[in-house]
């Protein structure tokens, strides 16, 4: 089963960024209520983490890999879903693209180089790690235009940045995820850097987490990792409609000095080019063949 990948993605990864050679990974439990709402809360009952801390992080795409955590699942503007599948969630983020500095065999420092919007799809089933639900081969993930930024502290840029989401459907849009000032992550700023190096460096195979030494001494000591900081909670569609071929799936990080919720969504419908300094990600659904 496949889905055949466009010419706009092969296009988007030679103007922006080549991101197939960067490992790529997820925050898991960054944004109240998500897990909760995308029924993953009891997969972490055995995970130890302080009050209102993220459970861990997880691989998504580490090259070389073997199976399907080594497939390149990005595009710029198109999500496969399985043949049959009826249980795939959109999960918006904010991915940010870092630099990772090394003394030895430990990373020592967690550096944000760029921000992106990001669709973090899920498949809704049980899995003994969450790396199962999330990468299921080519067209599985997608990451918007990457936007340069200079760290990730407070008072800075993405302080007054926003991350929303919709879907079109038959004709129809709907807020997906919702509005959310990226301030309200439950880790931000060197608080959330702080504690990415820690767990890159500590995180043991664990429940549905796994051994992040183990997967940064695989792929070589890596200079950068693409992050995905974790997911909104949904609006009443985003938690009872699922994904499905047609739909039109759009993720959005965008400055609140730009536009207002309201008038953003307006916006969105016009699929125009984003004003600078804003992060786009338009993936038309497909089912795969």
């Amino acid at each position: 089963t496949h889905c055949i990948s466009s010419a706009a993605s092969d296009v988007y990864k030679r103007q922006v960024h080549d991101l197939d050679g960067v490992i790529k990974f997820g925050v898991a439990g960054n944004m109240a209520g998500h897990l909760e709402q995308a029924g993953e809360a009891s997969d972490f009952v055995a995970v130890e983490a302080a009050e209102n801390a993220p459970k861990g992080l997880f691989p998504w795409h580490v090259p070389g890999a073997p199976g399907v955590l080594g497939a390149d699942p990005v595009s710029a503007d198109t999500l496969c879903i399985p043949a049959g599948e009826e249980r795939v969630q959109q999960e918006p983020e904010l991915a940010l693209l870092c630099d990772l500095e090394w003394n030895d065999s430990r990373i020592v420092a967690v550096k944000p180089v760029a921000f992106a919007a990001y669709n973090d799809a899920s498949i809704r089933k049980p899995a003994p790690k969450i790396s199962f639900k999330k990468n299921w081969g080519p067209q599985s993930k997608g990451v918007g235009n990457l936007v340069a930024v200079d760290g990730l502290v407070v008072g800075g840029l993405l302080d007054r940045y926003r991350l929303a989401s919709f879907v079109q459907r038959d004709g129809e849009w709907h807020a997906y995820g919702a509005d959310t000032p990226l301030v309200g992550y439950a880790y931000f700023h060197q608080t959330l850097l702080d504690w990415m190096v820690d767990r890159f460096n500590a995180q043991e195979d664990h429940g549905p987490l796994e051994d992040l030494p183990g997967w940064l001494a695989f792929a070589g000591q890596p200079s950068q990792a693409l992050v995905g900081i974790g997911a909104t909670a949904y609006t009443d569609f985003g938690a009872s409609h699922m994904l499905r071929a047609g739909d039109e799936s759009v993720v959005v990080v965008y400055d609140s000095d730009q536009f207002e919720p309201a008038a953003l969504q307006e916006w969105v419908k016009t699929r125009t080019v984003a004003p600078n300094g804003m992060s786009v990600l338009r993936q038309t659904v497909v089912e795969a063949t």
